[in-house]
């Protein structure tokens, strides 16, 4: 995992998350409907910045005990495990049971934990419980669900790719997150992020500018959309 320095962190953090997707796809790393997901997991939380960190995935059951143990104090060998890696991160489970959002892991308890061990969000497909004690933890919090019940939540892994809402999320994938959705940056252009954003705000104002302008005309329009999609691939 290559780790930005705080500088580069603090620059991709000051951008929404629509401006890291537009950026990402003058790259043509990828496919324009692949790299992130929407608002089908719910942000319960914007903040004022949006969330950036590095994955730690795990996946869960909520809706049966555990082949041994009871339920999560049986089992706490991830915390050294999530301790070890760099900060931020962001905390990204997968409810793999057949039945999604029976029981939440992710609530008042365990928040202070992931906060503690340097997470700066939740992302779940399943459930979250204690929504103002969330809130209070300042943690940005994504979940496909609520429940008042942690049910029989356990962890059943730990580092091992997860799928959420039809995407794939491996741990250390940089995740970038706002009210839009979360967007994974690849890492090999993460640190040029912020330049391509730069150059399509640029373009963007203009053309939005030039709109409200008493120049305005639908063939000088067509000729700035037309530049502008020479350096974005995406959708304006």
């Amino acid at each position: 995992m290559t780790q930005l320095t705080e500088q580069e962190m603090r620059a991709l953090q000051s951008l929404d998350t629509p401006t890291v997707a537009n950026a990402i796809e003058t790259f043509r790393l990828r496919l324009r409907n692949e790299g992130y997901i929407n608002s089908a997991a719910v942000n319960h939380f914007p903040r004022a910045k949006p969330m950036l960190g590095y994955a730690v995935t795990m996946k869960m059951h909520t809706d049966g005990p555990p082949h041994k143990g009871s339920t999560y104090p049986d089992r706490s060998d991830w915390w050294d495990t999530i301790a070890s890696l760099p900060n931020p991160k962001v905390m990204v489970l997968q409810d793999a049971d057949k039945y999604v959002g029976i029981g939440s892991l992710a609530g008042e308890i365990h928040a202070s934990i992931f906060k503690a061990l340097g997470c700066t969000g939740i992302v779940t497909n399943g459930a979250v419980r204690d929504l103002a004690a969330l809130d209070a933890s300042g943690l940005h919090v994504y979940s496909g669900h609520i429940s008042p019940s942690h049910a029989y939540a356990h962890i059943i892994s730990v580092g091992a790719p997860v799928e959420l809402y039809g995407q794939t999320i491996h741990s250390g994938d940089l995740l970038h997150g706002d009210a839009h959705g979360i967007v994974i940056i690849p890492p090999e252009i993460a640190a040029a992020i912020p330049v391509a954003a730069a150059t399509i705000r640029e373009h963007e104002r203009a053309i939005i500018d030039f709109c409200a302008s008493p120049d305005f005309s639908v063939q000088r329009l067509r000729e700035m959309v037309v530049a502008f999609n020479n350096i974005n691939t995406g959708d304006i």
